[in-house]
C-alpha cells in the first residue's frame, strides 16, 4: 500500500476524531497497487452506529484527510451506516 506509517496514523486518527471511535478507514483502489504512482485516496468508512448527518460526515473526511497528506485528493465512501438508505441494483 502506498501510504506511509505518518500517514496511515493520520488517517487512523481523523477517523476516530471524525466519525467516532468505533469506525474504521479502509483503503481500497489504486493505492492499494505498489505498482503503480499517483493516483487519489479512496477510502471506505465501516460505521457502526448511526450517523446524524451523513453528508456533513462525508464532506468532513476528505477536506481533513486531504490536508493532513499535503493536498492529496480524497474519496470517501460510507459503509454500513445503518440509518443510510440502501439501494441495491435490480433487473428487469
Amino acid at each position: 500500500m502506498r501510504l506511509t506509517d505518518e500517514q496511515i496514523q493520520a488517517i487512523r486518527q481523523l477517523t476516530r476524531e471524525v466519525a467516532g471511535e468505533q469506525a474504521q478507514a479502509r483503503v481500497f483502489g489504486s493505492r492499494l497497487n505498489d505498482t503503480i504512482c499517483g493516483g487519489d485516496l479512496d477510502l471506505l468508512l465501516e460505521l457502526p452506529e448511526p450517523v446524524d448527518n451523513p453528508t456533513l460526515l462525508a464532506a468532513q473526511m476528505p477536506a481533513r484527510v486531504s490536508r493532513a497528506l499535503q493536498g492529496r485528493k480524497v474519496d470517501v465512501l460510507l459503509l454500513s451506516t445503518p440509518n443510510l438508505l440502501r439501494t441495491y441494483p435490480f433487473t428487469t
